[in-house]
């Protein structure tokens, strides 16, 4: 399997290690896969795996947790991992719709915490990512690995600028937040949060770059009660997300007849 040709297009995320990960890449179908490792002595989740990967006529090597490690090229791949082609690259445009919930990542530069992020995002509901070309984390094993699939139903679109993109967003009447712990607007009473809008969330430590906290919006915070006066990225976005979320379900209720 490691003899695959690997394209040179697309976003990354060829090697997709992790049960979870690799379950996902199976059953979305939107990649062609190469291949799939399965260590010997994995689980009886290794034979969910195995099984969906037959059924779809895909190549399995059953082999060595150490040939596994080798592939997956990070150590936390639970016995399986699979390479397919690049995730693919989504035009800014294809993503923007009345409906359009975003999540906009600004220099987070933790794979893992890119991952989780996603993760977070597609549990949420959202429609939508945006990735910035340069000074973010990539779709590397790691961050497919924390995202558990959720590249696979996601549509990313990978962009020169993050501040550029959401000037397009602006244009396309889609509305910015910005998450910052010190927002002038609780992330609790966001009165665009039922329409179209992305949620725009900024480097670990340093938070969103200056352009793009001039671009965004608004600058929303999430109230904090303790004496740490920031949460991690990925943990803030979870709250955001899911209150985004709740309010865009409340407004749903409220239109629905009946």
């Amino acid at each position: 399997m490691s003899a695959a040709r690997r394209t040179t297009s697309g976003l990354g995320g060829e090697i997709v290690p992790g049960r979870q990960a690799v379950r996902e890449l199976l059953i979305a179908k939107r990649r062609k896969v190469h291949g799939v490792m399965i260590a010997r002595d994995a689980n009886d989740r290794g034979d969910e795996i195995l099984e969906l990967a037959r059924a779809a006529g895909i190549e399995v090597q059953m082999v060595k947790r150490e040939d596994v490690a080798r592939e997956a090229r990070i150590e936390t791949h639970q016995g399986i991992v699979a390479r397919a082609e690049a995730v693919a690259d989504v035009p800014l445009d294809q993503i923007t719709s009345p409906q359009a919930f975003l999540v906009a990542l600004d220099g987070v530069t933790d794979p893992r915490n890119l991952g989780a992020v996603l993760r977070t995002a597609e549990v949420a509901g959202a429609t939508g990512a945006i990735l910035a070309r340069h000074g973010g984390a990539t779709l590397s094993p790691a961050a497919i690995k924390s995202a558990a699939g959720a590249v696979e139903h996601l549509s990313i679109s990978l962009v020169s600028g993050i501040a550029g993109a959401l000037e397009n967003l602006r244009r396309a009447n889609i509305w910015s937040v910005g998450l910052d712990h010190e927002g002038p607007t609780s992330i609790y009473d966001l009165t665009v949060a039922t329409g179209p809008v992305v949620l725009v969330l900024g480097a670990e430590g340093a938070g969103l770059a200056r352009l793009t906290r001039e671009r965004c919006d608004i600058l929303a915070a999430i109230p904090t009660h303790g004496s740490i006066e920031s949460l991690n990225v990925s943990a803030a976005a979870a709250i955001a997300c899911f209150e985004l979320a709740r309010r865009r379900s409340v407004d749903n209720l409220k239109s629905t007849p009946g």
